[in-house]
């Protein structure tokens, strides 16, 4: 059992090296007044240029595009890619003029992402969090003393300190980087909501939560750990150090790999550098304690020691790993139409989890001491609030703080249309506008729309005025219309018809389907909403 989890960790940067692909690379050369502009496009790809001025491109190009303009004309050009599986978000490449001679090119002045992914920094702050809950685990903090110890008895103090903490900062990211070298830019954006891959990635922390409920433990081979413990201590300088940093890593692995798993399934999807940037998040803060107790082991006397607290831990993240696995689970679900996790069930089993984690807490609380009392008390009430706050939504209350993870909710008070050709038609029998709604099972910014903005009473009593009209871009069930599902006929429509495969987006039409206002794309505002609003 233990080889086998092993092995699935192993291959999991296959599943999680969703990265920001640029198949299209701009530059520009100055001829006197004018630039000669020039798209260089991957094999296997094309573009589409969205806007550019006033001028209309009508083509998808492959391998290529050039274009001669005067100085005076240039302005932004506003392009996305697409392959046969996926397109890209919408990007923005903009030339600044330079005082270059007429033959010196200039590679990608300015390139603005417009994408509805979170940023870096999240990443960044998801893995700074993952690495302080790790320090406190029974993997993690019983070797923070031994440590210590070994630092001492060599006489390194603060040099080796430092060098122990960059030691493991070098580690983790390089584990980051390694994933992005190796795997580099994928289709995680068409794979995000395939069903094989979210219900590994649910089984994954699945695993993890039964790891920390004490079922099992995913651990390394102990012949590893052996030896670099071995060669480190028969090793001087910056190597010994770095091998004790590693044998670090390995040893812990049983309590930080569900940590470091989850994160790295976080990442998905979002950036070429996000695997790395969420492993210096996690190195940092692992990294801390070792090198400050390194350099002042005063401290270590005043430090909690082990005990029976870290699996009271464990056993709270076990309760976190499993609410969070649900997330996959539903993707699948909602994208292929199982039906097996609505909304209800999925809001009943996280207050299941918080509702565990408050009476697992309570559970025995007179028999711990006073001061772990009121940690206790500290994380129970909380949980049970938030338990207590997740109830209306089995009975349709947005329940907002979950929006991004749960299934989308209904809108009350409007009919909605699945097929574009079926709501344009009424549109025009009833002589009323459209809204025309894309979103994605998979796109956590239109779970937060729904729930912040579509949600809201004043947005809703606008909504009546128009016919609603409602396509999922993930749809994976097949229809009639030449074996393609509909979430690839309406992916098409929003890419060919609209010009962006960004979700949410929204577009407002007249009866006959002409455009009456700028496309509208993610807000928390439903006062923004509403003036966007044309009926």
């Amino acid at each position: 059992m233990k080889r086998i989890l092993i092995i699935l960790f192993a291959f999991l940067p296959l599943l999680v090296t969703a990265q920001m692909v640029q198949p299209t690379k701009w530059t520009a050369t100055e001829i006197g007044d004018s630039v000669r502009l020039k798209a260089t496009i991957e094999e296997g790809w094309h573009m589409t240029i969205i806007e550019f001025g006033d001028r209309e491109f009508d083509e998808e190009y492959k391998d290529s595009f050039v274009l001669t303009v005067a100085k005076a004309d240039l302005t932004p050009i506003r392009f996305n890619n697409c392959n046969d599986v996926m397109c890209t978000a919408p990007e923005v490449w903009e030339y600044t003029a330079h005082s270059a001679s007429s033959n010196e090119q200039i590679q990608n002045s300015k390139l603005k992402i417009q994408n509805d992914g979170r940023s870096l920094w999240v990443i960044f702050l998801l893995g700074l969090l993952g690495g302080l809950l790790a320090i406190f685990t029974p993997c993690v903090w019983p070797i923070i003393p031994m440590t210590v110890s070994f630092f001492l008895k060599k006489g390194g103090g603060l040099r080796d300190a430092v060098l122990y903490g960059l030691s493991i900062i070098i580690l983790y990211v390089g584990l980051g980087l390694l994933v992005t070298i190796l795997f580099g830019a994928s289709a995680l954006n068409e794979m995000s909501t395939n069903a094989v891959v979210n219900i590994v990635f649910f089984l994954i922390l699945v695993i993890f939560a039964l790891s920390f409920f004490g079922l099992f433990e995913i651990t390394l081979p102990d012949s590893w750990s052996t030896a670099l413990d071995s060669k480190a201590r028969s090793t001087g300088g910056f190597l010994s150090i770095l091998l004790m940093a590693f044998t670090l890593v390995i040893v812990s692995f049983s309590c930080t790999g569900p940590i470091i798993g989850t994160l790295l399934v976080e990442a998905a999807g979002r950036s070429l550098l996000a695997p790395a940037i969420g492993m210096l998040g996690f190195a940092i803060a692992l990294a801390l304690p070792f090198s400050l107790f390194a350099m002042f082991p005063e401290w270590l006397k005043q430090a909690p020691k082990s005990g029976d607290w870290m699996t009271s831990f464990k056993v709270v993240l076990a309760f976190l790993e499993l609410a969070l696995s649900l997330k996959f689970l539903s993707v699948a679900d909602m994208a292929y139409g199982w039906g097996i996790l609505p909304r209800w069930l999925f809001i009943a089993i996280w207050i299941a989890c918080f509702l565990g984690i408050g009476i697992y807490l309570l559970w025995n609380i007179r028999n711990v001491s006073t001061t772990r009392k009121i940690i206790r008390v500290l994380v129970i009430l909380p949980s049970l609030a938030f338990a207590g706050y997740l109830v209306p939504g089995l009975w349709g209350a947005p329940v907002k703080a979950i929006s991004a993870f749960a299934p989308p909710m209904e809108i009350m008070g409007r009919e909605v249309y699945d097929d574009f050709e079926e709501g344009m038609a009424y549109a025009r029998q009833e002589g009323k506008p459209v809204l025309v709604d894309f979103t994605g099972y998979g796109c956590v910014n239109c779970r937060k729309m729904e729930a912040f903005v579509l949600n809201n009473d004043s947005v809703k009593a606008r909504l009546q005025n128009y016919v609603f009209i409602e396509l999922f871009v993930d749809h994976r069930l097949d229809t009639d219309h030449d074996g393609e599902s509909e979430g690839t006929e309406n992916s098409r429509l929003q890419r060919e018809r609209f010009g962006s495969n960004a979700q949410p987006f929204y577009v407002q039409l007249d009866p006959q389907g002409n455009q009456v206002a700028e496309p509208m794309a993610f807000t928390t505002d439903p006062m923004e909403f509403i003036n966007w609003l044309k009926y």
